[in-house]
């Protein structure tokens, strides 16, 4: 049965910007009654407080920061879907100067982040029946050498995916997995991935299909469906089985 977004609570990690933000403004238009924005920096997200008329609400929130993540489920009470959108990358292969410095930093943000943001608010997500979505990555499912420290990170962050997908789903929650390929935002950008990416809309569509189809895994733009049909025999056969069983 698919899930209704209308009148829903949405919490979004990362709103401010990119595919966060994507996700933000594909919410209000599929008629969610509240969209809270989980920022590091309320004041970036103010111009979307005021132009929708109480729809959108910051909330500080660092991935980093457990006290922080605390807080805004404490501060929220009440949420029907939550995105966990945020994420960090560096460039840097096994053989960089920076290449431990930047593994700590994105397994603590994209990896430790993701379990801190469960623990948060699966307790939340389970009074609601709801969903807990995870911004994965086709560098889930390969690494990509130059981007070595973060392709470790989002493969860590799909495996801990599954792992919600299993514990949660007995508990009535759904649990989403998105894998974007090259997607036209800042951190893209900077990965110089601009001539390939595509729109982050793309993103947010796909998310959107996937609720109403009841699907576990999103693979939403042309590199990732490339993936996806290499994966999903695989996908299919073993890891969302596996997840129904849980």
């Amino acid at each position: 049965m698919g899930f209704d977004v209308s009148g829903k609570t949405v919490l979004i990690t990362g709103a401010n910007r990119g595919i966060g933000k994507a996700f933000l403004e594909s919410m209000l238009k599929a008629g969610a009654g509240k969209v809270y924005a989980a920022v590091r920096n309320p004041a970036s997200v103010n111009d979307l407080v005021e132009s929708t008329e109480g729809r959108v609400v910051a909330v500080p929130l660092d991935l980093a920061n457990e006290d922080s993540i605390i807080a805004a489920a404490n501060s929220v009470g009440e949420v029907d879907i939550v995105i966990n959108n945020a994420g960090v990358l560096k460039i840097s292969d096994p053989f960089s100067e920076n290449a431990f410095e930047a593994l700590d930093y994105e397994i603590d943000v994209n990896v430790k982040g993701l379990i801190r943001m469960a623990r948060a608010f699966a307790p939340l997500l389970e009074k609601s029946s709801g969903v807990f979505a995870q911004l994965n990555s086709v560098a889930s499912l390969r690494c990509f050498a130059d981007f070595t420290t973060y392709c470790a990170s989002k493969a860590a962050a799909y495996s801990v995916t599954q792992a919600l997908h299993d514990l949660l789903q007995p508990k009535g929650v759904r649990v989403i997995s998105v894998h974007p390929g090259p997607i036209l935002t800042d951190m893209g950008n900077e990965a110089g991935l601009t001539e390939i990416a595509e729109p982050p809309e793309l993103v947010a569509e796909g998310f959107l299909k996937a609720l109403s189809n009841d699907d576990y895994h999103v693979f939403p733009d042309t590199m990732a469906k490339n993936f996806w049909q290499a994966y999903k025999a695989f996908a299919q056969g073993v890891v969302e089985p596996q997840a129904q069983e849980g």
